[in-house]
């Protein structure tokens, strides 16, 4: 047993070592040099050495240790991790503003401005208060455990101390959100390094910082000295403080690395202004940025505001202008996207752009090219904003006279460049699209979906396997999936036979999905969970549904005609007709009860809500008003039926009133729903 004196000696070498890591990497004002915070850490080294039995797993030794991971297991995150909407000019953000005012029914905002750390995000879980898991963001919904990796972030506590945690009445478990980044110049070293041995330079700090992070060797991930700030704090999956400055406050208070560049709005003004501060002194930081985020900073107000499928209604993140530069259009190239988008792109004459060669451009779609007036030859204005994708600005006509004989024509292709099935141009719509389901460009992404958790649910069929499958020739479309043998499977990287087998049953199990589950699984354009209930629901069987006319399709309730047309598209196309063939041909031919829905007293009734329910929040009386058959909108127009008004209602209830519409309160609300 070990003696007590050289247990208190190593735990008072790791409290120092602790504090030091702390001024060094977080506050940035050391108080040692190198050489002592050395003598240091290598002294507790030698006592761990001699006393194995007194390592625990927040010492500082244990940052870097084990052997390489064979691979990441994928970690649902408590809440979703969403993404923010955006906004470039100071009228967007006033816009912004306007809307929250609304949504709020008051006035009086306070804002939270911070910078834009242009990193990866990642949530880190305690328990006991030490360092439990580290996920990365993923799809939002779930994300890669990078733990080991993340330990090895010197600006990340391994622990946080318990007298903190008690005197802040923080619970025993809680989560942290935050940005892994590079400085600028441990980016530079990192590409230095990389050239040196022959690799390609990464284009920005977020790309190294990601690629960094899930690196499956921790002691070559420390060697990159990434960083985290901090920025959210979740209990439960939820704020445990009232405002979002006290979350940020909370946080540097617990031993966390809180951006200091950052400000409590009294309104909208003064985050104008300190986007205008930061506009002119961003080239002076240490790290990338590329914009600023701002944040309603009450909890409650958050809470009452809620978010879209996307991203929170109560934040945005301004981007800083682009950068911009003049070049010629030597040929334009057509790119097929995941979603089957049809994208034109600019082949440039190379030039140099904030710090990169730029070589291609994108062009959006044929409406974007035909308002530019662009032929092949033209000299043109690019302009790049942040790490987004380089794209044309204006032709520059004045130079266009001398060379006018040597310029051509774009004419978009008709078939896929692709696979060569059909494109189609939906009303309203300005792209054209690939509708073959089996089109290499977008088998991978359409892989995914098939197998997703609210689709068919093959566990298993991550991005990693899918890339696999898809680059081996293994799975060409969606049965295939069903023709796969084990001994395929083991013979892929990082698939043993215990997975092989795992995968097979989950895959044989979805043959009893039912037909909703698979019409949604198709992936066809404008058609979700909801409408692929509605058509099972409405035809029965997939083969009633693919010889439905146009017609036979908007009969079915929410169904329109874009909706309508979209499904005729998609079953036109004989690659999705044969696809469907071989899916019925291995047992996929999954019938439902043609269902009649009775319509109700809120069928195709239009509703917004506006103000604070007492018993119902937003979003669940929106979604009782939607299983009741009406909608919720977000806006008061003459066709809204019935407007819910809360306390403090916004300026939508005098809208109503000056339209004459019916206004109804809570009571009234769920008198109707009994109905």
């Amino acid at each position: 047993m070990t003696d007590s004196t050289i247990i208190k000696k190593i735990e008072k070498l790791r409290n120092e070592i602790r504090r030091h890591e702390h001024l060094y990497y977080v506050l940035d004002a050391p108080e040692i040099s190198d050489a002592e915070y050395d003598a240091l850490y290598n002294q507790l080294k030698q006592l761990e050495a001699e006393h194995p039995e007194t390592i625990t797993s927040d010492s500082p030794t244990q940052r870097v240790g084990g052997a390489p991971r064979e691979d990441f297991a994928s970690v649902h995150h408590s809440v979703p991790m969403q993404s923010l909407d955006n906004a470039y000019s100071e009228l967007e953000l006033r816009d912004f503003d306007r809307k929250v005012k609304e949504g709020a029914g008051r006035e009086n905002i306070e804002y939270v401005a911070e910078l834009k750390l242009d990193g990866m995000s990642m949530a880190v879980v305690y328990e006991g208060g030490s360092l439990a898991r580290a996920i990365t963001r993923g799809d939002g919904a779930t994300g890669e455990e990078v733990t080991a990796n993340a330990r090895t972030i010197r600006s990340l506590p391994l622990s946080v101390p318990r007298s903190e945690m008690k005197q802040l009445s923080l619970s025993e478990a809680f989560e942290v959100r935050g940005e892994v980044l590079l400085g600028r110049k441990a980016f530079e070293k990192i590409n230095a390094d990389r050239e040196a041995a022959g690799l390609p330079r990464f284009a920005n700090p977020r790309n190294a910082a990601a690629g960094s992070i899930r690196m499956l060797e921790p002691s070559v991930v420390a060697e990159r000295h990434l960083d985290y700030f901090a920025y959210l704090l979740l209990v439960d999956g939820g704020a445990p403080l009232e405002t979002q400055w006290q979350e940020l406050e909370t946080l540097a208070a617990l031993g966390f690395k809180v951006n200091p560049r950052r400000k409590l709005c009294s309104g909208i003004d003064e985050a104008i202004q300190f986007i205008a501060e930061w506009d002119t002194q961003r080239a002076g930081l240490e790290y990338e940025i590329d914009g600023i985020v701002i944040k309603v900073n009450s909890i409650a107000l958050q809470r009452e505001m809620g978010s879209t499928a996307r991203a929170p209604r109560w934040a945005t993140a301004y981007k800083f202008p682009a950068q911009r530069a003049v070049t010629r259009v030597n040929n334009i190239e057509v790119q097929v996207g995941r979603t089957g988008a049809l994208t034109p792109v600019a082949i440039l004459e190379p030039v140099a752009l904030g710090g990169v060669t730029v070589k291609r451009a994108t062009l959006h779609n044929e409406d974007e090219i035909r308002r530019l007036d662009l032929r092949i030859g033209d000299r043109v204005v690019i302009e790049r904003g942040g790490e987004v994708i380089p794209k044309v600005l204006r032709v520059d006509l004045a130079a266009r006279e001398e060379r006018e004989h040597e310029l051509r024509e774009f004419v978009m292709p008709d078939r896929c460049p692709i696979c060569g099935g059909h494109v189609v141009r939906e009303e309203g719509e300005v792209a054209w699209r690939c509708v073959s389901s089996s089109c290499p460009a977008k088998l991978k992404e359409a892989i995914l979906h098939f197998a997703g958790r609210k689709a068919m649910n093959i566990d298993g069929l991550g991005e990693a396997l899918v890339d696999q499958l898809v680059d081996g020739a293994l799975v060409k479309d969606f049965a295939d999936l069903y023709q796969l043998t084990e001994e395929q499977l083991v013979a892929l990287e990082r698939m043993g036979k215990k997975s092989a087998e795992n995968l097979l049953t989950e895959i044989d199990a979805s043959r009893q999905r039912g037909l909703d589950r698979l019409i949604f699984a198709l992936g066809i354009r404008f058609v979700g969970e909801r409408t692929a209930t509605l058509l099972a629901d409405h035809f029965g069987t997939m083969s009633k549904l693919q010889e439905a006319s146009q017609e036979e399709l908007e009969a079915v309730f929410e169904v329109g005609p874009i909706v309508a047309a979209s499904i005729r598209h998609f079953f036109g196309e004989e690659r999705n007709r044969e696809l469907i063939h071989r899916l019925e041909a291995i047992g996929l031919r999954p019938e439902q009860e043609v269902k009649r829905k009775a319509v109700g007293a809120l069928e195709g009734k239009a509703f917004v809500l506006t103000g604070t329910l007492e018993r119902l929040t937003r979003d669940e009386a929106k979604q009782r008003i939607e299983q009741a058959g009406g909608r919720v909108t977000g806006s008061v127009s003459k066709k809204t039926d019935y407007v819910v008004a809360g306390a403090d209602p916004g300026s939508k209830l005098d809208k109503a009133r000056e339209l004459g519409l019916t206004i109804i309160n809570e009571t009234e609300l769920e008198e109707l729903l009994k109905e």
